[in-house]
């Protein structure tokens, strides 16, 4: 459990992330406590910005220092396990796409067609004794907030108050994870280390190309239910 307490290139546990950590969770009682602090401050300090490339880069202490808490579900949930880190709980980052629309009334939060190309989404865990590992997403709650239809809605708006609720210990399964590992090395690659591996990555004698660039790095990736007959 100890490699999920470890800081990495872009989770730091010094500094300021320490110094926010036990400032949020001053006065809690239980590792429950801690982490349920965490996730509310996330989600009533954070915003998600629509003009984040991607999923976000997750630097957290740089949105710390600089006080822009904004991003996407890479920055904000790497937030969490950032702070979640800092204070003692073991935490990581899953990294995945959506496959299906949503069932929780939020159309944000899930694909409405075959088309996935564009569904990447990051999610989060936190380890408790009492309970294993346990799903956390506050970047989904800041999704609600924005985009959902009129959009801009309150934390006090009920369904966000209900995507809140849900998402403190678990996770909709319209998703599929592929991995929680970070600062990855690419087989053969002559680029630089990743801090995630969400999305397709390609090569050129030239290097490495960017996968958010659609005009010059182009794929596709289908989610299509396959009924096993049972």
């Amino acid at each position: 459990m100890s490699a999920y307490l470890k800081p990495t290139k872009m989770l730091p546990t010094d500094g300021i992330v320490k110094a926010r950590a036990s400032e949020i969770t001053k006065g809690t009682r239980s590792d429950i406590d801690k982490a349920r602090a965490i996730y509310d401050w996330i989600v009533e300090n954070t915003y998600r910005n629509p003009k984040t490339r991607g999923c976000g880069v997750g630097d957290i202490r740089f949105m710390l220092e600089s006080g822009d808490l904004g991003g996407k579900c890479a920055d904000l949930n790497a937030l969490f396990v950032g702070l979640a880190r800092a204070a003692g709980l073991p935490a990581r980052d899953v990294y995945g796409i959506r496959l299906a629309p949503s069932q929780m009334g939020c159309k944000s939060l899930g694909i409405s067609s075959d088309d996935a190309t564009k569904a990447q989404h990051c999610r989060s865990e936190v380890f408790l004794d009492e309970c294993g590992w346990i799903p956390v997403d506050p970047a989904d709650v800041r999704k609600v907030v924005l985009e959902e239809p009129p959009g801009h809605r309150s934390l006090e708006d009920g369904l966000v108050k209900q995507t809140r609720s849900r998402l403190f210990g678990s996770w909709e399964m319209n998703w599929m994870a592929y991995n929680y590992a970070q600062d990855v090395v690419l087989p053969n690659s002559s680029g630089p280390p990743l801090h995630f591996l969400m999305y397709p990555q390609a090569e050129t004698d030239e290097g490495r190309l960017d996968s958010l660039d659609a005009d010059h790095f182009q794929y596709r990736i289908r989610s299509v239910e396959v009924n096993s007959g049972a």
